[in-house]
């Protein structure tokens, strides 16, 4: 952790300008000037569908976390007791999108807790439908969190080692020019920050549909020692999301990939 980014009390340090979509501790210069940060993602539309409008109004108080649940807490933060409310295997998504990932894996698995990252607030919006829709007997799942703080961020400052039972990157935004390849998420030091918040034997899934963006994803993973493994076949628990039917529509290849931390 950056030593300025938290007080003397060794909480984390409220940002005049925290907004959903940013980090909640903007680094200054000496100066007073706000530091400029590297991002993975790029902020897009927050337009709301009125599914989505509705979606939120019922269930963003109690199911999405931003950044004033981040501010002015002990870190690093126990995530299942403090935004589930229960013990539980911690699976974490990185970009949920639309969420259609993350409330078809809580659906088929009520025992685990699903926290899904994503900043693009129409996306979490959708989420929230798709989690409700996604329970039975009328009733909404319950396992099912989403944080619009940047993740790296949050992986980084929030969770304890040890703490992710299952991570997944999926589809993440490829920064095809070569001068944006410093944004891709998939790069050192986040690769070991987010391995270290691996479980022993915890899994780390990734997929992509971009060909460079593949040979980068294996070549990346390779400089952490603590992970193992590789290029797999698809996994099948994972559905058809839209970036993959566009990636296949346009005739891209999809490669899934799996980690596995060691030690």
């Amino acid at each position: 952790m950056n030593d300025d980014s938290h007080d003397r009390h060794g909480r984390l340090a409220r940002s005049r300008n925290a907004s959903p979509d940013a980090r909640p501790n903007v680094r200054l210069s000496e100066d007073g000037r706000p530091l400029r940060e590297v991002l993975s993602y790029a902020r897009r539309g927050s337009r709301f569908t009125k599914r989505q409008a509705e979606a939120w109004e019922r269930r963003a108080g109690e199911w999405v976390k931003g950044a004033d649940a981040v501010e002015d807490i002990e870190v690093p933060l126990d995530i299942n007791a403090a935004w589930f409310g229960r013990e539980a295997p911690l699976y974490v998504e990185i970009g949920s999108g639309v969420g259609e990932t993350t409330a078809s894996y809580a659906a088929a698995h009520p025992d685990v807790n699903v926290l899904a990252f994503e900043v693009w607030l129409p996306g979490v919006a959708d989420t929230l439908a798709r989690v409700e829709e996604a329970g039975s007997a009328g009733e909404p799942l319950t396992n099912v969190r989403l944080c619009t703080v940047d993740a790296a961020w949050s992986i980084t400052e929030l969770f304890r080692p040890g703490s992710i039972t299952e991570l997944w990157t999926l589809f993440p935004d490829p920064w095809h020019k070569k001068r944006h390849h410093k944004r891709r998420l998939i790069n050192q030091p986040f690769i070991g920050t987010a391995a270290s918040r691996l479980v022993d034997g915890g899994t780390w899934r990734l997929a992509t549909d971009w060909a460079d963006y593949a040979e980068h994803i294996a070549e990346a993973m390779a400089t952490e020692p603590t992970l193992t493994g590789g290029a797999v076949a698809r996994w099948d628990e994972r559905p058809l999301t839209k970036f993959e039917r566009r990636g296949l529509a346009e005739g891209r290849e999809i490669a899934d990939f799996a980690y596995t931390r060691t030690r």
